[in-house]
């Protein structure tokens, strides 16, 4: 309980950092300084103990915060989990903690640490935002990759689609990654050789793989046998926090993890609509899955089907049941996520949240307020802050800094 308290108190001191667009700390800009001095006053206002927890929370292992509030070996194994998502590094990794407070930060209604399902899969809300733009008249093309983004006199003017067809533009946002963006889709000679270097420094470090099995009924666990509540939230297999960091030790040198942390959801019993009757999907979220294998990232096309026969070996260990109910099953491998989802080494917040990454550093020092050395070229997606989730908090500041320069005719 107190733990709950201390985590929401701190999840309040952080959630207008997220939609704000982060200052400059270099500069004598008299907005910059203003939120610089907002984020002080902040702090100052917390109570000693808020204050401690918060350092803690940006400096610390994820292990090493829990610790200090639990005892059990097996609840903090778990809890540590929500301080690896995404990232290559392991609980006892400096600056996990604060992974930890991002995840926690989920709200729903107002309630933090809530997460909930979207009724048709996370899809829908793309397809409702969708809906909502061609409503007010927005033309949205699928299907159409970007090859090059025109650039005349150090100014954004429009694309190249991989199919040649220009498209021009008065402003183009882009919400891939900085290294689709810059590096890919963008001629080196119309950016100045600093920031290409700082791009080329950023981190990405895929972690993680999917695997989705359907199902021909429910899974059976033996700590909890039968169907119940239990099977409609998330179910994680991270015994111990040496299971964890052994986990990370081979991932460290180049394979997939023997012996993977698993966080499960079954979204059909409460979304019935993405499963036919009585049968199920099982949702698994795969760690560690590294993208550069020792073999090379390209040895994932080879490993696919024993990094999936691994995970099912292993949830298996404790619903013996689901070998002989599997019908389908689907393995997503970060070489996957970065061919197929555009997602770079198949980071799913494109780039770590790791402190280096973070706010006014994301995802260049200097260029963290969704501009670029290029006028009229924007970036809007999760490698720009407040960083990967559902929440498109990305987006919206990124679409007001671009009405900010709209307004005062700089666009």
């Amino acid at each position: 309980e107190e733990f709950g308290k201390a985590m929401v108190q701190m999840c309040r001191f952080v959630k207008p950092i997220l939609s704000m667009t982060p200052p400059d700390p270099t500069t004598l800009n008299p907005r910059d300084l203003m939120k610089l001095l907002f984020l002080g006053r902040r702090f100052q206002a917390l109570t000693s103990e808020d204050k401690y927890n918060q350092v803690q929370l940006m400096t610390m292992s994820a292990i090493d915060f829990l610790d200090q509030w639990f005892e059990t070996d097996i609840l903090k194994a778990t809890m540590s989990a929500s301080g690896i998502i995404g990232t290559f590094l392991g609980v006892r990794s400096p600056g996990t903690a604060y992974v930890l407070l991002h995840h926690y930060m989920g709200e729903i209604d107002g309630a933090f640490r809530s997460w909930g399902f979207a009724r048709g899969g996370t899809g829908a809300i793309s397809n409702a935002i969708a809906d909502a733009a061609r409503e007010a008249g927005v033309e949205i093309r699928t299907k159409a990759g970007i090859e090059k983004i025109l650039v005349k006199n150090g100014k954004a003017i429009g694309v190249v689609l991989q199919n040649g067809d220009e498209i021009q533009a008065d402003i183009v946002s882009s919400s891939v990654d900085p290294n689709r963006t810059f590096l890919k889709m963008i001629d080196a000679q119309h950016l100045p050789a600093d920031f290409v270097e700082e791009v080329r420094r950023y981190k990405f470090r895929g972690s993680s793989g999917k695997v989705n099995l359907a199902l021909d009924a429910l899974p059976d666990f033996t700590c909890i046998p039968g169907p119940g509540a239990h099977l409609r939230g998330a179910v994680s297999i991270s015994p111990s926090v040496e299971y964890m960091e052994r986990a990370y030790d081979e991932a460290k040198y180049g394979t997939y993890s023997s012996k993977p942390y698993i966080d499960m959801v079954i979204p059909s019993l409460t979304d019935p609509s993405v499963a036919p009757p009585g049968k199920h999907i099982l949702s698994c979220f795969v760690q560690y899955a590294p993208f550069k294998l020792k073999e090379g990232p390209e040895a994932w096309e080879g490993k696919r089907e024993e990094f999936g026969d691994t995970v099912v070996i292993t949830i298996a260990q404790y619903a013996p049941n689901l070998k002989k109910i599997i019908v389908g099953r689907q393995v997503v491998t970060p070489l996957d996520l970065d061919r197929e989802w555009g997602l770079t080494e198949g980071n799913i917040f494109q780039g770590e949240l790791s402190l280096e990454q973070l706010f006014f550093l994301r995802p260049v020092p200097g260029w963290a307020k969704y501009r670029t050395p290029i006028k009229n070229l924007y970036m809007c997606g999760s490698a720009t802050h407040p960083g990967g989730g559902i929440m498109g908090a990305n987006g919206r500041i990124a679409a007001m800094e671009i009405l900010k320069d709209w307004k005062r005719g700089s666009v």
